[in-house]
């Protein structure tokens, strides 16, 4: 609950201190896990004290034991190992330090390690962190590899020899970081996220030695998979030996299997290199002189055809051919013509002996009143009527004498 406290009714230190102490007695006891990373066994002192870290964060808490409750784990508890204990929160108000009691102390062992890392592999597979579709194609050739390594390590010898080996000029950023122990993760976290804030870094081996199921869990620790996974820079991870696999194999773009196997699988061999090169300059040498025979080849056969060896024959037939044609074409117009032509005079012919000229000129008139109307009835006419007769000669004035339709002649 709050305290009613203000600058000028403050709470003296001891006071507080008290309070706090009061608060942390109701906790009770509670049962916590962390990694051992100092422990002092006085001569003759009856009480051991402990300092438990947790692994995956930088926070200690100082923890004390009587010696007959450590002396029951003492065989197989040390500086390093992971327990879990019995404790009862402890506040001591004279330096206001936290303390935990412990009454109980289990080391964890092997077998429950192991099924709690099964329950994280499980769980991370099922966010899809382990998916093949999120893994990264590493660079042919990178410029600068970010490398992550124990310290003086014959991890990095390894890798930075064999890489150097294989390829001279390329070029390493290293962070050197531990490997194991409580101070594995938070740096092995912290170097991989400042070698991907690194635009020039192409590629990240994180790498280590063989060694026990303790000594590599820090690369199973989940912060350390999550990490990688969120990496925009390759990872690769060469963590131990063959039969080893930490988390972070899963979860890396590749696997190698040994430090020296990430070297070669990252950093391609310049005389391999070299020799592939003078192969496929070969295949394709010999690719194209057998392109260019085979086009002689079809060149020279080509030339060889008679249309290419006299091309004026072509010319010549077509010429005798067109010639052919054309006395055709013209017998054949001049018959069409003749044809017309006899054709026309035949139908003339009928066509002057049925016109009314000719008929003229055998004698007959054509009797047309005033108004140019043929006459053809004599009730067309009347007594007197003057008409006009054209006959084959030219034309000429008659007149009706006598009634119409009678006996008289005009005159």
């Amino acid at each position: 609950m709050g305290l009613n406290t203000s600058a000028e009714a403050p709470l003296p230190v001891g006071q507080v201190s008290r309070l706090i102490g009061g608060w942390i007695e109701r906790l009770g006891q509670v049962w916590v896990e962390g990694q051992i990373t100092q422990l002092n066994r006085r001569p003759g002192a009856g009480v051991v004290f402990l300092t438990l870290r947790d692994p995956s964060h930088d926070i200690s808490v100082s923890v004390t034991c009587y010696r007959e409750v450590f002396d029951e784990v003492a065989d197989v508890v040390q500086e390093g190992a992971r327990v879990v204990v019995l404790a009862k929160p402890q506040w001591y108000a004279v330096r206001g330090q936290l303390s935990l009691r412990a009454t109980e102390i289990r080391p964890v062992g092997i077998g429950e390690l192991l099924a709690r890392l099964e329950k994280l592999k499980r769980s991370l597979a099922a966010e899809g962190l382990f998916a093949l579709d999120r893994k990264r194609p590493l660079p042919f050739l990178p410029q600068l590899i970010g490398l992550v390594v124990g310290r003086a390590s014959a991890a990095e010898r390894d890798v930075l020899e064999n890489a150097r080996r294989r390829w001279p000029a390329v070029r390493f950023e290293v962070r050197n970081v531990a490997v194991q122990g409580v101070h594995a993760v938070p740096q092995v976290v912290r170097a991989v996220k400042e070698l991907d804030a690194i635009d020039e870094v192409d590629v990240i081996i994180v790498a280590r030695g063989g060694g026990s199921v303790e000594d590599l869990l820090p690369f199973s620790d989940e912060e350390v998979v999550r990490t990688v996974a969120a990496a925009r820079t390759p990872v690769v991870s060469a963590i131990g030996h063959e039969p080893d696999s930490p988390l972070l194999d899963l979860v890396a773009d590749l696997r190698a299997s040994t430090p020296t196997d990430a070297a070669k699988k990252v950093v391609p061999d310049v005389g391999e290199e070299l020799d592939r090169v003078g192969m496929l300059r070969d295949r394709a040498l010999r690719s194209v002189r057998a392109l260019l025979d085979r086009e002689e080849r079809g060149l020279a056969h080509a030339l060889a055809r008679p249309v290419f060896v006299h091309p004026q024959r072509m010319v010549e037939d077509r010429e005798e051919q067109v010639g052919a044609l054309l006395a055709r074409s013209r017998r054949t117009l001049g018959h069409l013509l003749d044809r017309a032509e006899s054709e026309l005079a035949h139908t003339r012919a009928r066509v002057v002996a049925l016109s009314p000229a000719a008929t003229l000129e055998r004698g007959y008139a054509v009797l047309q009143r005033a108004d140019g109307h043929v006459v053809r009835s004599p009730s067309e006419v009347g007594a007197d009527e003057p008409l006009r007769a054209r006959v084959a000669e030219g034309e000429f004035t008659v007149r009706v004498a006598g009634e119409p339709g009678g006996d008289g002649a005009g005159s």
